[in-house]
């Protein structure tokens, strides 16, 4: 089986669920069920969510001395808002598992399969 990525993308800020009049309750809820059947599938490796860009540290250690500053490392409007690492046979069973991710998150998922070993 593969190892697929499948990531959550929020705006820089975060979703803004309250504005929208989102339940974060629910939300969690959702997402709590969609991980739980993700363990009981067996597709389940791992998922974390993350806190916000801000929080981020860049260091780089590619020239003469290790420079260490204040991320986000990408100056983009869309960020890494959380993730899951599952097992799928194919392409097609990964998206099939993004697509209930991300009606469980309310939101975009970008999904992409780790490289071969």
């Amino acid at each position: 089986m593969t190892q697929y990525l499948i990531s959550v993308i929020h705006a820089e800020q975060g979703p803004d669920w309250v504005e929208e009049g989102v339940d974060m309750q629910e939300v969690f809820a959702k997402v709590d069920a969609f991980n739980k059947g993700l363990q009981e599938s067996g597709s389940w490796v791992f998922a974390g969510g993350l806190e916000p860009p801000s929080s981020a540290t860049v260091v780089d250690a590619t020239g003469a001395e290790v420079l260490v500053t204040d991320g986000p490392y990408a100056e983009t409007k869309e960020q890494l808002g959380g993730f899951w690492v599952v097992e799928a046979p194919d392409l097609d069973a990964a998206l099939d598992i993004a697509k209930k991710g991300s009606a469980a998150c309310m939101g975009a998922v970008e999904v992409r399969p780790f490289q071969a070993e």
